[in-house]
C-alpha cells in the first residue's frame, strides 16, 4: 500500500484530492441520517396521535369543536350533533350513506375535502366545513334543522 505521507510528512496530491469527496460522503451520510431520525420521530409521533385518536370518545370530540367553534355556536353545535349522533363517531343510518358525528352523506363528504374515516377529529372538521358552507355557522344548522328536521 502506497503512504499518503512522503518522507518530508507532506500529504500526496492523490490523497489532497481525496479529501473534499471524503468530506462530500460524510455530508451526505449525516444528511441521510437526520432524515432517517427525523422520519422516524414523525412515524412514532403519528403512531402516537392514531393511538389517542383511537381512544377518544364523545367527550373529546365535544371539547375538540367547542375549541373550534367556541361557546356561542357551541351550544347549537351540541344540540345538533347530540341530536344527529349523540357524538358518536361510529354512528350510521342504515337507510342511508349518513355517517360519524355530523351524520354527512357520501356526497357531502366529497364537498368538504376530508376523506370519509371514522377519525372523530376529523369527522368534527369536515362537519363544521359542511356548516360553514352551507349554513355560515352552527347556530344557523340548528335553526334549520329546528324548521325542517334535517340540516
Amino acid at each position: 500500500m502506497a503512504s499518503t505521507v512522503d518522507d518530508s510528512g507532506e500529504i500526496s496530491a492523490q490523497a489532497a484530492a481525496a479529501i473534499p469527496q471524503a468530506q462530500a460522503r460524510a455530508h451526505t451520510i449525516a444528511a441521510v441520517t437526520a432524515q432517517r431520525t427525523a422520519a422516524a420521530q414523525a412515524a412514532q409521533a403519528a403512531a402516537a396521535a392514531a393511538a389517542e385518536h383511537a381512544n377518544a370518545g364523545p367527550d373529546d370530540f365535544r371539547a375538540y369543536a367547542k375549541q373550534k367553534v367556541g361557546d356561542s355556536q357551541f351550544s347549537c353545535l351540541d344540540k345538533l350533533w347530540t341530536r344527529e349522533s349523540h357524538w358518536n363517531n361510529k354512528a350510521d343510518n342504515p337507510s342511508s350513506t349518513a355517517y360519524g358525528i355530523a351524520q354527512l352523506l357520501d356526497s357531502t363528504w366529497s364537498h368538504t375535502g376530508i376523506k370519509k374515516t371514522s377519525d372523530g377529529y376529523r369527522q368534527v372538521d369536515a362537519g363544521l366545513v359542511y356548516i360553514d358552507k352551507v349554513y355560515g355557522s352552527p347556530c344557523n344548522a340548528w335553526a334549520h334543522s329546528q324548521k325542517t328536521g334535517w340540516y
